[in-house]
């Protein structure tokens, strides 16, 4: 049996998505799963060794460009693939709109959630089965279910395992004990300041570890400069692409992140990882993972550099003695 996954974006839906691919792996052993994905996600994808083809889908740079002949030919390419493979059964685990008409595009039955459980209700109309999964669950337990539902099997909750491994990357490192810093993400109101960010760093070098950051847009290097300055042991890895920060999040011992797919991914391999949101709320897509943990402004009073690295240190604790 071939079954195609559609979750398209964003990094962190993605790799919610992969436990979910695990139980389906472990459960199912004779169906075999592709995924189509965003262009940009598509390294995010491959860290998961049970996926085969990865189609590429290009929604957020087509859009720009609806008439250009280059967008009608990637989009003519992507569906030419996909009905060539002849999927058995799509599993739409976005519920968008955009994701029932990718779907549409195999030309196969395509299961997703009902319109009491989708994000879009109209995007259910376009399916062959309907599946009821409670909105009340986290985003990576719904996915769990959802597969379950599409598949025939009950996923085992009592365990949680991402299947995910590290790639090997370019991205060089200091010698010792890495913490990530993990500052950048996409909305102003979810960023810490740059002077906690700098006294963190001060606080895990005192602990004997050796901080790390990253940065993709000019925003971003402006405070990983910061940080650096204020604690020179600082280490700032030059703009790299996405599976060589992959490979060498992979290597750390500690992640501190706020709320950004990396930090989602820090907690699907399975690293200490202290989450830090300030405007959203972690209750059903903060990252989950044996040694996460999230801190949220909700949860009382301003998130303090001194609390976020005792909190790393209670994890470190609890990873040692795994």
């Amino acid at each position: 049996m071939r079954v195609l996954i559609l979750k398209t974006s964003s990094m962190g839906d993605v790799i919610h998505t992969f436990p979910a691919l695990q139980d389906a792996l472990r459960a199912r052993p004779d169906v075999s799963f592709d995924w189509c994905v965003e262009e940009a996600f598509a390294g995010i994808v491959a860290l998961h060794r049970g996926v085969g083809t990865i189609h590429r889908v290009a929604l957020r740079r087509w859009r720009k460009a609806l008439l250009a002949c280059g967008t009608w030919r990637e989009a003519t390419q992507l569906r030419r693939a996909l009905r060539e493979a002849r999927y058995d059964l799509v599993i739409d685990a976005q519920g968008l709109l955009k994701s029932a008409l990718v779907a549409r595009l195999a030309r196969a039955p395509i299961a997703g959630y009902d319109r009491g459980s989708i994000r879009e209700p109209a995007a259910s109309r376009f399916y062959d089965r309907r599946l009821a999964v409670s909105r009340n669950l986290h985003a990576i337990e719904r996915t769990r279910r959802l597969f379950g539902l599409a598949l025939g099997y009950e996923p085992d909750l009592s365990r949680l395992e991402s299947g995910i491994v590290a790639p090997a990357q370019a991205s060089a490192l200091p010698e010792g004990r890495c913490a990530f810093l993990l500052h950048g993400t996409s909305r102003e109101d979810k960023k810490w300041p740059a002077s906690d960010w700098a006294e963190t760093a001060r606080l895990l070098v005192a602990k004997g570890l050796k901080p790390v950051t990253t940065w993709s847009n000019d925003r971003e290097r402006a405070v990983a400069q910061a940080v650096a300055a204020a604690v020179p042991e600082t280490f700032v890895i030059p703009r790299s692409p996405l599976a060589d920060i992959a490979g060498a999040l992979g290597r750390a011992a500690l992640v501190i992140g706020a709320d950004t797919g990396l930090t989602h991914l820090a907690s699907a391999y399975g690293l200490p990882t202290v989450a830090v949101f300030l405007t959203t709320r972690p209750g059903l897509t903060g990252p989950l993972g044996p040694f996460s943990s999230t801190l949220s402004v909700e949860q009382g009073g301003r998130i303090t550099p001194a609390a976020v690295v005792d909190e790393a240190e209670r994890l470190l604790g609890l990873a040692s003695v795994r």
